[in-house]
Order: structure tokens, then C-alpha cells, then sequence
């Protein structure tokens, strides 16, 4: 799942570790949901958007709905 969480946290000047902390996971979590290659729980991405104050597909982009 594509996801614009650096971008994000480049617009509030947040590192991995920081945003990591405030979501309750940790940076290898955060680094691997940006790299595609972790898909977050819908708990995790609420939490996410609610921290950077936008909807959880704002931040996570569907490519396509998998069967």
C-alpha cells in the first residue's frame, strides 16, 4: 500500500523514531510502512492520521482492491 507518511512527517519536522514513539510502535514499523513493505492495521493508520490531523486515506493510498 502506498502511503505519504514522509511527507507528513517532513511537514512536521518528525523523525521515524519520534513518530514511532507517538503511535506506540517502533521505527523499523515506521520504516517498513514507508517502504511499502508492511501493511499498518486499521488502528495504526487511525492513529497516524489523527497525529498528523488529516483522514486515514490521505495518508494511505489504495492501489487496487485485492481479491
Amino acid at each position: 500500500m502506498k502511503n505519504k507518511i514522509k511527507v507528513y512527517r517532513a511537514m512536521h519536522d518528525m523523525s521515524q523514531l519520534a513518530l514511532a514513539q507517538e503511535v506506540g510502535v517502533t521505527r523499523q514499523t515506521i520504516l517498513a510502512i514507508e517502504h511499502g513493505k508492511y501493511d499498518p492495521s486499521l488502528i495504526l493508520a487511525a492513529k497516524i492520521a489523527k497525529l498528523f490531523q488529516v483522514r486515514i486515506d490521505d495518508v494511505f493510498l489504495l492501489d487496487s482492491i485485492e481479491e
